[in-house]
């Protein structure tokens, strides 16, 4: 087995949106000090970010329906560097998780899926509750999940409550895996609105902070009572918490609001089945639990932890191998070949997709193609033929697919189980003429030669491929 490097991030941004010159950098465990990719070690293979109170206004849902929030977009822009993708968002009003994995890891990403629990307003609304995100990765399950439950001291049963409807309330469709705490490794965090218990007042909690007395406080802490009485996340574990209340302060500035008694309501838990296969023993290691106070558009402060678990090693086996990809021609048809393991079952809701080849999400594919079952057909857009003796299949993309010169890749999806199967080499695409002048033009990104007819078209194209994706994936 090999070490597989999470980083999660919880933040309540209170509605709040970032500031034009925000740097996510800290918050997401990156060195400030040199702007190289190449001098950070250890970088992580996965980033989990949740947050809570994401502005979730009429205007705000439909705009966010066809484009990242702005969080979303900061965090992607800041990771973008380090090659890391965007592999899924999933929102219900204000709470939005987005998960970002290497590029390198993509193939190994299989069946996900996605649920959410309403808890506001008697299970009606969606302001409050949890959404998760379960999904395999080098052949272990992991499921995460972002909550917000109910506010105020007193609402402590209902916090209980919150706890017990979501957990025995989410079913998800993989039977070994159909509850939460069933998978490999679990990650639930969110803004759980756990306070201190007893008639502390709040400048007595301000004072003991600035004491150096949170141990005593932490004694009262609503979640770690539960957690020990087994009236509510009894089965996950949490880090050492070392930092101070991340709740309530006023915006913007590092003091705690008087008129709320200061509390940990932001957490990151864990679980892991360490015993789920013969002879291999999984394992979670947590480290760098903390607060960021230094982040003071909101009236909460992110929480962060990263963790090292073990999964399988990955295998050179390629499920959908694309054979080599050469130069294409913008504008023009151009068929792609690749093989499909035998044991493989595919869908005819399958699809190859081509994205610029450096993409950050995989939801800002170029165009697209269904890769349907073998057919006779080699000529027709959007099928795939077959060469029986080599088992070989292509489908052909139209001229329309690509309409500006530069580097592209193909990813091979499985729709049923949003998989990803394959992804080709890193191919350019040109124009005819400017490809016949030089053989440098195979590799430039030159926007020569650009029409105002060529630019409808590729707009229409992506409004097009983004009524396609909402279709596909918002819940």
């Amino acid at each position: 087995m090999e070490d597989f490097l999470v980083y999660s991030l919880t933040y309540n941004v209170a509605t709040r949106f970032p500031g034009p010159g925000d740097d996510f950098r800290p918050i997401l465990g990156l060195d400030t000090s040199s702007s190289s990719t190449s001098t950070y070690v250890k970088i992580p293979d996965m980033y989990i970010i949740a947050l809570q109170e994401v502005k979730a206004q009429p205007q705000n849902m439909v705009w966010d329906t066809l484009f990242d929030d702005p969080w979303t977009a900061k965090v992607k822009d800041a990771l973008a560097p380090f090659s890391f993708v965007k592999i899924h968002t999933l929102r219900m009003q204000g709470l939005v998780t987005s998960l970002y994995l290497k590029r390198s890891h993509l193939v190994y990403l299989r069946d996900v899926e996605t649920l959410w629990t309403r808890r506001g307003f008697g299970g009606m609304w969606g302001n409050k509750g949890a959404v998760s995100i379960r999904l395999v990765l080098h052949g272990c399950s992991l499921c995460i999940v972002n909550c917000h439950l109910t506010p105020h001291d007193h609402m402590l049963k209902e916090r209980i409550s919150d706890y017990q409807e979501i957990l025995h309330g989410q079913t998800f469709s993989y039977q070994e895996t159909s509850n939460i705490l069933f998978h490999d490794y679990v990650f639930w965090m969110g803004d759980f609105n756990f306070r201190l218990n007893g008639n502390t007042t709040s400048d007595e909690i301000v004072d003991g902070v600035s004491n150096g007395k949170c141990s005593e406080l932490l004694k009262e802490d609503q979640l770690l009572q539960v957690r020990m009485s087994g009236e509510a996340f009894s089965e996950l574990h949490e880090l050492p918490i070392t930092f101070p209340p991340t709740y309530k302060f006023e915006t913007g500035v590092d003091n705690y609001d008087s008129k709320r008694r200061p509390a940990w309501t932001d957490r990151i838990l864990y679980h892991v089945n360490a015993s789920a296969y013969d002879n291999v023993t999984l394992k979670v290691e947590g480290n760098n639990y903390k607060a960021h106070m230094p982040f003071r558009c909101s009236d909460h402060r992110p929480v962060t932890a990263s963790f090292q678990i073990r999964v399988f090693r990955p295998t050179t086996l390629k499920l959908v191998d694309f054979v080599n990809v050469p130069l294409w021609y913008t504008g023009e048809s151009n068929k792609v070949f690749f093989k499909v393991v035998p044991t493989l079952e595919t869908s005819p809701d399958d699809w190859i997709a081509i994205f610029k080849a450096d993409f950050t999400s995989i939801d800002d594919y170029v165009a697209y193609v269904y890769a349907t079952l073998p057919h006779i057909d080699a000529e027709e857009e959007g099928r795939v033929s077959t060469d029986e003796s080599s088992g070989e299949r292509s489908v052909t993309f139209s001229e329309n697919s690509i309409n500006f010169d530069g580097s592209y890749v193909l990813m091979y999806f499985a729709h049923a189980s949003r998989s990803i199967y394959g992804m080709s080499n890193v191919f350019e695409s040109a124009s005819r003429g400017l490809a016949a002048d030089s053989d440098a033009c195979y590799h430039t990104s030159c926007m020569t030669g650009i029409t105002v007819l060529q630019i409808i078209v590729y707009l229409i194209i992506q409004t097009k491929n983004i009524v396609m994706w909402s279709l596909h994936h918002i819940p």
